[in-house]
């Protein structure tokens, strides 16, 4: 297995929030709990005070006396889990407005993404760039010299920062970090009281990884209704675990699937929920499959994500269940057809329905893409054949 380091890993959206903060008063950056935004703020905005509303003091003072907690700071301030005062929004907007929106005023930090962008949406929208950091990415680690590992590891460890900044590993890291998230997100932040089925409910997600999203199904699983599976969706969305890929529908066919595909932000959390405790278990699982078309689509949205820029990712799938695993769209136009195969070996067949697809649409063959389990790209007359470290190129 990849060796851990105490080093910490670049991280390839800091260019991107450097840019941001000469332009924007304010700079909000979420994500999923210890993907390291403190950590990077802090680095990279050394020269601001730091404000943790996770102090009880800090937090009752701006919830009962903003005017005085707003009087010990001046310019250049970062608030951590900004959300959980959203009276300070509205105070922040005063400001930021009374100085004339200059660049670079405050940052904003929170992992609970639905409560952070309620209030900014009240307060703060024009004036805020938003910015969003996920698990470290096969590229961050390669280019900090860091190994990431052979690909079943990587799928198996996934990319959550402490997991190579300490020794820790997979088996004693997830469970605590379900749960905190547990009791610190779903149940303080949004309220929700049934911990253990919801807990299941994660579980059932992560056995429908890469699959159409059959939400009957999984309301009947998990013993729930319909609208507390919405509602739950909702809650891992929200807090970066899971999300949703809907069907592309632009003139393939009057008969297409409109179910979203499920995928977890990060694959080592899905491969624990999974109960595969180990790369050789990961290596004989039925979940293999999934797990890697996860990973693939992990590593374009992630390349989206460090660019500043929300991922344009679709699949497509008609009635008679031909499928196309990933589209990548650029101003309604269709840039790539992406199949992926976790095999090691090159199929020709492979390339059979982006092939097909693609000459319906008129899109040339060297955006036809097969994205595999080996080690070597390689361009064919049907199309390019990529690795998944080659995934990120993708992104236009």
């Amino acid at each position: 297995m990849s060796k851990v380091s105490t080093e910490m890993v670049p991280r390839k959206i800091t260019t991107k929030m450097r840019e941001l903060a000469e332009q924007f008063p304010v700079i909000s950056l979420t994500g999923a709990r210890q993907t390291g935004k403190t950590t990077l703020l802090r680095e990279v905005f050394s020269d601001y005070t730091y404000v943790s509303l996770e102090n009880p003091k800090l937090r009752a003072l701006a919830q009962t006396d903003p005017d005085t907690f707003f009087s010990q700071y001046g310019n250049h301030v970062i608030f951590d889990e900004a959300q959980r005062v959203p009276q300070l929004f509205s105070y922040l907007q005063g400001i930021v407005d009374e100085r004339q929106q200059e660049p670079g005023q405050f940052i904003l930090s929170g992992s609970q993404n639905f409560l952070l962008m309620n209030s900014i949406s009240q307060s703060l929208a024009g004036r805020v760039a938003l910015l969003y950091l996920m698990p470290f990415s096969r590229a961050e680690l390669k280019d900090a010299g860091r190994d990431p590992g052979p690909m079943d590891e990587w799928m198996w460890r996934g990319g959550y920062p402490r997991l190579y900044d300490s020794k820790i590993k997979p088996a004693d890291y997830f469970p605590n970090y379900i749960n905190t998230y547990l009791e610190r997100d779903v149940r303080a932040e949004l309220g929700v009281r049934k911990l253990a089925a919801f807990e299941n409910f994660l579980v059932q997600c992560a056995v429908r990884d890469g699959e159409l999203l059959n939400y009957s199904a999984l309301a009947k699983a998990c013993e729930i209704d319909r609208k507390t599976v919405e509602d739950w969706l909702s809650v891992l969305e929200s807090s970066f675990i899971v999300y949703r890929i809907y069907p592309y529908y632009k003139n393939y066919g009057k008969r297409l699937v409109k179910t979203p595909k499920l995928y977890f932000y990060d694959t080592g959390l899905a491969a624990y929920l999974l109960g595969i405790d180990s790369p050789e278990s990961l290596a004989l699982s039925k979940y293999r499959g999934p797990l890697f078309e996860n990973t693939v689509i992990n590593a374009v949205a992630k390349e989206y994500y460090v660019r500043g820029r929300k991922p344009t990712l679709y699949f497509w799938r008609d009635a008679n269940q031909k499928e196309i695993d990933l589209i990548i769209e650029k101003g309604g136009e269709v840039q790539y057809l992406v199949e992926v195969k976790a095999s090691a070996t090159y199929d020709l067949h492979a390339f059979a329905r982006g092939d097909e697809l693609g000459e319906t649409i008129g899109l040339p063959t060297d955006r036809r893409i097969v994205v595999y389990g080996g080690d070597q790209p390689l361009n064919t007359r049907f199309g390019r054949l990529l690795t998944l470290d080659d995934a990120a190129q993708l992104v236009v």
